[in-house]
């Protein structure tokens, strides 16, 4: 709690919100940051944060569903397709191979064994 009052204090501070306005940011921004343009300009600011930044992925909050994600999958993506910041196809067969994670150890059974068979 201490580090958010911390957060929004700044913010406050930083923009010269009055607490009317910070409450109405909090609330529509749900605290993130919001992208308003044209698919071009949210691409730019996501491209910056990617390479300038070093973020590692994003999480995309839709002001509306199923039509907030819907325009985003549509008009953003492709452009971050086109720039190559955005992959085109999975590598993988499931989550785990397109996270780049081994699979875990079954200590319930040995590679090779057959579990039907009874130990003699």
């Amino acid at each position: 709690m201490k580090s958010r009052q911390q957060l929004l204090r700044r913010i406050a501070d930083e923009t010269g919100f009055s607490i009317r306005e910070l409450y109405a940011w909090v609330a529509t921004a749900r605290g993130h940051l919001t992208l308003i343009g044209t698919p071009v300009e949210i691409a730019d600011l996501m491209e910056e944060w990617l390479i300038g930044k070093g973020a590692d992925g994003f999480n995309i909050l839709p002001p509306w569903l199923p039509g907030g994600l819907e325009d985003f999958v549509t008009l953003v993506i492709p452009e971050l397709q086109r720039r190559g910041i955005f992959r085109r196809e999975y590598e993988g067969r499931s989550l785990r191979e397109n996270l780049g994670l081994k699979r875990p150890a079954n200590r319930w059974a040995s590679v090779g064994a057959d579990p039907g068979l009874a130990a003699e």
